[in-house]
């Protein structure tokens, strides 16, 4: 709080802005005067929030956004004001949300219908570490292609925070798991979390790996997020009739795909998705989230979070993140 000239107490947010697309030293602390919460709105206190290969996309510029911006898709936190029409919260719930551009921030002004409330069986730090991550899993493998025991799947890496979910989900599921990751510690985390069959892809050619695994019949799926560098060779992974799903692009963006090409590999399907299309329905979200806390919440899936921060390192948590030195969820906690 600050007291203004005129004697009014305002709400001041530490938020990071980029004025320019860039590395990590192009996000900057600044203060924000909040506005008067809207009727609908809730005003949330931020205890911890997620970090997303998403957001260093948004910052470099990958995903073009209008610049001034904040960063940042996902927090969770206390609720400490609501607006006149709001109905199903109130001041103290603890609530979560996905997919609502500048959850960089310390407090902040969001729209009830964005809002889902934490269980009382998952803590702060694992709503902002697990909602995002895990409504991705959710639509990927319960959604897009349902995934069944009888399938084999490629997924690659998936030693990362998404990887990691989905790995014990399909285990789940009972598929059966091949995973590509970049190191050998990475490999072991990877097998410690039920994937059946790990590749070393910068010690082997992945797609004849899979192959050689699959006696030559290739895999039914191949959930992809790394997208430029494993794209192409991902199609000589699959099965006739089989899917390829580009969900992210850590490495770049997935080149042009001819349509001829899946045609001649056996048909193949070829996809696209994004979260923002399979989850920012209010009646997708509830659903989506409730799946991930039903999962969490019955041991299902657990949560690797290796890498907490606070808010203020948020240069270093990006850094560490596009080296590629961090393993499964990472979180930051508001210490402002």
């Amino acid at each position: 709080m600050i007291i203004k000239g005129d004697g009014y107490m305002a709400d001041i947010s530490k938020a990071i802005q980029i004025k320019e697309n860039g590395n990590v030293e192009k996000m900057e602390w600044i203060d924000i005067e909040l506005p008067s919460l809207k009727n609908t709105q809730v005003r949330v206190k931020h205890t911890y929030v997620g970090i997303n290969y998403i957001d260093t996309y948004h910052r470099s510029g990958l995903y073009p956004l209008s610049l001034p911006t904040g960063l940042g898709m996902e927090g969770a936190g206390v609720v400490t004001d609501i607006g006149d029409e709001v109905q199903s919260l109130q001041v103290g719930d603890r609530v979560c949300y996905v997919m609502q551009l500048g959850s960089y921030c310390s407090i902040r002004n969001i729209e009830e219908k964005a809002l889902v409330k934490i269980p009382d069986t998952v803590n702060d730090m694992e709503a902002a570490a697990v909602l995002l991550k895990g409504m991705t899993v959710e639509y990927l493998v319960e959604r897009l292609f349902q995934v069944n025991s009888s399938h084999t799947v490629l997924f690659h890496a998936i030693a990362g925070g998404v990887g990691l979910i989905a790995c014990q989900w399909l285990k789940n599921i009972g598929a059966r798991v091949i995973g590509t990751v970049g190191s050998e510690e990475k490999k072991s985390l990877a097998l410690d979390n039920g994937c059946d069959e790990v590749i070393l892809y910068k010690n082997e050619n992945f797609a004849d790996k899979v192959n050689e695994l699959t006696q030559d019949k290739g895999v039914d799926v191949v959930f992809d997020g790394v997208g430029k560098d494993t794209a192409l060779m991902g199609l000589d992974c699959l099965k006739p009739l089989g899917m390829m799903v580009v969900f992210g692009n850590s490495s770049g963006n997935c080149p042009p795909i001819d349509p001829g090409l899946l045609a001649s590999k056996g048909s193949l399907f070829f996809t696209r998705p994004t979260l923002m299309n399979y989850g920012t329905k209010r009646e997708d979200l509830l659903h989506s989230s409730n799946r991930v806390f039903q999962m969490l919440s019955s041991n299902k899936i657990k949560l690797s979070i290796n890498s907490s921060y606070e808010l203020s390192d948020v240069k270093k948590a990006h850094f560490d993140l596009e080296s590629r030195i961090t393993t499964g969820s990472i979180v930051m906690k508001n210490n402002y």
